[in-house]
């Protein structure tokens, strides 16, 4: 998220027009958006997540981030460019030649440390999301926290805001982060004046699970109560998530609250079920899913049920597996699959 990589920015304003209405709005702190009253909204969340809890949350998160296919290819981002260009030139040769024999990311002559296993973007906007938690201080009040995510996501976009008044056009702006198609499109909307819901709403990726990883760290700040953490993680969600992208983020909170409420594995999948509504392709994906995990023998485990996920959830058309209606059904699924056993 720090890598200062060219890219461009994200937002419909043209460059150089002085008066950003967020270069102001970011220097009044808690400025939040107006979102109509969600069930839960006047909960203040009196039991505290102990440490193990939180610290088992968010090194979990960062193992599967490391884990993950897309992992290695994004701490690659750290290498020369040239590195990558090679991996993309030798990847064509592949192709053009009938080579089975495929590229990964590679060092060459350089220190190979970026490459080795470690977490990428998922991890930093859990850390992104954690910190502004930290910000509201102790004692869970819902005010204080969402407050402090309307300051951490303002704050951000008015970087967005101050890279596109220095660049000749916006389309040239050089951004201070790499992010998903979801999170920068959403920034570049608050840039722009936009305030969530619309931020979230106008958004080419509003359907994807960006906004799922987030919600799980602020589960933190209601555990044992999933209905008020997913309406925590529904207003974080709207900076830049709509439809399903926003019923994802409000499943994974509830789920997650309830296991940090020492609920079972099939009560928290229960809770992120009750967020996800039946009419939604998440909401259709996620019990046929969910069903057939439970149908399956326990002795058969996670592994068994990857065949049908394969064919019967996850979708092969679209140019990047990061739908939420996708990702959160196999996500339920398998930790039904696996009893709530990480190996």
């Amino acid at each position: 998220m720090n890598d200062r990589e060219a890219v461009p920015a994200v937002g419909r304003r043209a460059a150089g027009r002085g008066g950003s209405p967020l270069l102001e709005r970011s220097r009044e702190p808690g400025g939040g958006w107006a979102q109509p009253t969600v069930p839960g909204a006047a909960y203040g969340g009196a039991r505290q997540c102990n440490a193990s809890g939180a610290e088992g949350l968010l090194l979990g998160l960062a193992a599967g981030d490391a884990a993950g296919w897309p992992a290695a290819r994004h701490r690659a981002s750290r290498m020369p460019e040239w590195t990558r260009r090679l991996t993309r030139e030798l990847d064509t040769f592949a192709e053009q030649n009938a080579t089975t024999t495929l590229p990964v990311p590679i060092a060459l002559n350089q220190p190979p440390e970026p490459l080795r296993l470690g977490p990428s973007d998922d991890a930093e906007w859990a850390a992104f999301t954690a910190e502004s938690v930290l910000r509201a201080g102790p004692g869970n009040d819902h005010l204080k926290v969402r407050a402090a995510l309307d300051l951490a996501w303002t704050t951000l976009a008015a970087e967005i805001a101050a890279a596109a008044e220095r660049a000749p056009e916006v389309e040239s702006a050089v951004l201070p982060l790499r992010a998903r198609i979801s999170v920068r499109a959403g920034l570049g909307n608050l840039a722009t004046g936009l305030r969530p819901p619309a931020t979230g709403h106008d958004n080419p990726h509003y359907f994807d699970d960006a906004a799922c990883v987030r919600a799980c760290v602020l589960a933190l700040v209601h555990p044992g109560d999933p209905e008020h953490a997913a309406a925590l993680a529904e207003f974080d969600a709207r900076y830049t998530q709509d439809g399903d992208g926003v019923h994802g983020a409000r499943a994974m909170a509830a789920a997650v609250a309830a296991a940090l409420g020492d609920a079972d594995v099939d009560t928290a999948v229960d809770r992120a079920l009750d967020q996800l509504p039946e009419h939604t392709e998440i909401g259709r994906n996620a019990r046929h899913a969910v069903k057939t995990a439970r149908a399956q023998p326990e002795e058969d485990g996670a592994f068994a049920l990857v065949p049908f996920l394969e064919h019967q959830i996850v979708d092969h058309v679209y140019s990047y597996g990061i739908a939420a209606a996708e990702t959160v059904p196999v996500a339920l699924a398998l930790a039904t699959a696996a009893r709530g056993r990480i190996a």
